[in-house]
């Protein structure tokens, strides 16, 4: 046992994804906060016991959440939003934050940095007051590691970053500084009336961003006060580096940094100042955010570079950041094909090569570096991409002209109505799939039935008279699942789950080798669907860069190679649909913009690989073919040209928690394609009356004109029950014609 090892945090979901059941049973009521809470206390054991085993001496506490950490953060520093205050009961507050009620609207989401995690935003302002502190999770979760024999790191948000993912501008964050400091400094204070020795890690990702002269000033002021209380605080940056930052932070009373040297190299710059001051470094050498197998041997190699500069007495390793990222165990993967398997590693694979990595490097045993298999290169593949020319980047004619031959084709009304694409997921369709996929259901029995829920929703689609259908997406376990299963290049875990948001968790696909499109994907789906009704039916594509950033990415190749051969199979789909008669295609790219580099000065290069992945997937479709793509929780400010340099016929946006300030950003910058602003939070079960979104859209049209404007959800409803998916459809579709009769 040593102190030369450190975690950031673990997946808190469990090994079978057990927190995510519990929560939505206690959210049925067929579980009580007793029974949660319960098992909540196993899960904490179980992760603390695994990080002991790899020699880890203080074990990382406070990173469990019921939904999410940032939100948990809130309620420590008194920081609710006043509209969820007139809830008394704790538990009952907490989560209507999260989901919202029937007269809450939920807080809003958003990502975390440039990973598939989301965090709930603080909402503050400059009038904002702060409420009584509460420590009774950190202290309680911090009191159960030591009753059961664990010494523990308490881990923090830091105010940097809290105050920098909030929704507020620059006067508010200087207005909020002082008393928001003075937060965490009580927190600080009754934490080590426990011990006044206790391990504090304060996680300021945010200082991996582009920082500013003020906001370094605010740093230097920050963690003078905080580490003045506590001996053992240190601070943690990942993502990026922070060079910035630690130029600012070794004159500061804490006791150590913990960097990011795997997605942050350029840490490496600043080892000088850090070797002549006093602190200890922790070196996140194991990547926290994807499942290869460490490179042990390179890996060794940056520590003893490293050591020549700090000392080995002041340097500990750890991951990159925490491993929230990343899925729980390889140990359950029986039928993963082993040429993929020997190239991974999950979060438990990922504490034993630290242990193994702090042994050669603390105490010079060796250690064999495993050779790593070499992936096979698809020569077609690379046939195609050495043939492309810039017109297969490029639509065949502009929008203006393209517009004018939709508006003839689907001869709409206006404010079109429509879904994002998917519709509830409930456990009958989720049996049928399971028992294809383990040979219980022949192929014609899996086939009839998807036909027959098929038809049930497009019934049900003209029965509330929306204008653009969706076959709902019954096939298809996941957007990004669905389609790397059917592509060359891709595997996939059986129980590689990755939270995402609260109870919502994913399973990212594993893109190890060339990509490729042996057949069509989805057009008899689509065609069947359209069959059915003369009304407009959507194909439903996820986009290239989504595909890529919601997946594990080889690390052997640049990403945009990735990209681009990811498009290519795209583009494939696209001209089959629009050849068999689909003419209105959706490419979603909800995660465009989460994976954007944080610094700007990495931001071009990546924005022009994302924009051609795009365009080369999407530019085959004829001047009749309707193109929509759909966007998530994004800040669309920077990017506003890009958004519209990608072409899109329609883009939808997430834009109900947020208000119009998304929107505005269209009409300001001049966007004259087609927008289809959320007019409700498909993330909240909440059912809006359609009082409430006739003035939404109202207040849509106060923005852009209705030539202009689609009605939609926010996203897909994949998660939402039937009774609300159809109360709120309903509402949307009577809201709309309600103003349509007022233009």
């Amino acid at each position: 046992m040593n102190n030369q090892i450190a975690v950031l945090g673990f997946p808190r979901i469990g090994e079978k994804r057990e927190l995510k059941k519990a929560l939505e049973n206690y959210w049925k009521g067929t579980t009580s906060l007793d029974e949660l809470n319960a098992l909540a206390s196993q899960l904490r054991l179980k992760h603390w016991t695994l990080q002991r085993s790899a020699g880890i001496t203080s074990v990382a506490v406070n990173d469990f959440s019921f939904y999410d950490n940032t939100l948990d953060l809130m309620i420590a520093l008194g920081a609710q939003p006043q509209r969820f205050r007139d809830i008394h009961d704790a538990n009952q507050r907490y989560f209507t934050m999260a989901r919202g009620d029937a007269t809450h609207t939920a807080m809003e989401m958003t990502k975390w940095f440039n990973t598939n995690y989301h965090y709930i935003v603080p909402e503050l302002s400059a009038t904002f007051e702060f409420g009584e502190i509460s420590t009774q999770k950190i202290l309680s979760e911090y009191r159960e590691a030591q009753e059961n024999g664990f010494k523990g790191a308490i881990q923090l948000i830091g105010p940097m970053t809290f105050l920098g993912l909030s929704r507020c501008d620059t006067l508010v964050t200087h207005a909020l500084f002082d008393p928001l400091l003075e937060q965490y400094s009580k927190l600080i204070r009754e934490i080590v009336v426990l011990d006044m020795n206790i391990e504090i890690v304060i996680h300021e990702p945010f200082l991996s961003l582009d920082t500013n002269v003020r906001q370094l000033s605010l740093l230097k002021i920050a963690y003078d006060q905080l580490a003045a209380l506590s001996p053992s605080l240190s601070v943690a940056t990942y993502f990026e580096h922070s060079n910035e930052a630690t130029a600012v932070l070794v004159h500061t009373p804490i006791k150590g940094l913990i960097l990011d040297f795997v997605h942050g190299q350029k840490n490496g710059e600043s080892l000088e100042i850090l070797g002549k001051s006093n602190k200890h470094v922790t070196i996140g050498i194991i990547d926290g955010r994807n499942v290869w197998k460490n490179n042990l041997q390179q890996s060794l190699q940056t520590l003893e570079h490293i050591a020549t500069y700090i000392p080995k007495d002041r340097l500990s390793i750890g991951m990159s950041c925490s491993l929230l990222h990343v899925p729980y165990t390889l140990k359950n993967e029986e039928k993963l094909d082993s040429k993929v398997k020997v190239l991974l590693a999950f979060s438990e694979e990922k504490l034993e090569e630290l242990t193994l990595l702090a042994n050669a490097f603390f105490s010079g045993e060796t250690i064999t570096f495993p050779a790593h298999p070499k992936t096979s290169v698809d020569e077609a593949v690379q046939k195609r991409l050495d043939a492309l020319t810039s017109n297969d980047f490029k639509r065949s004619h502009p929008f203006s002209v393209r517009q004018m031959s939709a508006h003839d084709h689907f001869n709409l009304p206006l404010l079109p109505t429509t879904t994002i694409g998917s519709f509830p997921q409930t456990a009958e369709v989720r049996k049928v799939r399971q028992e294809f996929k383990k040979g219980l259901l022949s192929k014609d029995a899996y086939d009839e039935a998807m036909k027959e829920m098929i038809a049930a929703c497009v019934a049900f689609q003209e029965s509330v008279d929306l204008d653009v259908l969706v076959h709902g997406e019954f096939e298809r376990n996941d957007m990004v699942e669905y389609f790397g299963e059917q592509l060359n290049g891709f595997a996939f875990s059986q129980n590689g789950w990755v939270q995402s948001y609260g109870s919502r968790c994913v399973k990212p696909p594993l893109l190890y080798g060339d990509v490729s499109r042996p057949k069509a994907m989805t057009l008899q789906w689509s065609q069947y669907a359209q069959s059915l009704t003369t009304r407009p039916m959507k194909g439903m594509l996820t986009g290239p860069v989504t595909i890529l950033n919601w997946s594990f990415v080889r690390d052997d190749q640049p990403r945009s190679l990735c990209a681009t051969q990811i498009a290519l199979a795209i583009r494939d789909e696209v001209d089959d649909l629009q050849n068999n008669g689909i003419t209105m295609i959706q490419v979603d790219e909800a995660a465009f913009k989460e994976g954007y580099p944080l610094r700007r000065e990495n931001r071009a290069l990546y924005e022009q690989w994302a924009l051609d992945s795009f365009l080369l997937s999407t530019a085959v479709a004829h001047k009749e073919t309707q193109i929509h793509t759909h966007m998530c929780y994004s800040e669309f400010t920077d990017i506003i040209k890009t958004i519209e340099s990608m072409d899109a016929d329609v883009i939808s946006i997430e834009t109900s928690r947020s208000g119009n300030r998304l929107l505005r950003i269209f009409k300001e910058t001049g966007y004259a394609q087609e927008v289809g602003p959320g007019v409700y939070d498909i993330h909240s079960p909440r059912v809006p009356s359609v009082e409430e979104m006739q003035t939404q859209i109202h207040a849509l049209l106060e923005v852009l004109p209705a030539k202009q404007l689609w009605i939609n959800p926010d996203c897909g409803l994949k998660t939402r029950g039937w009774s609300e998916t159809k109360a709120a459809l309903v509402n949307m579709v009577e809201a709309t014609k309600k103003v349509r009769a007022t233009l």
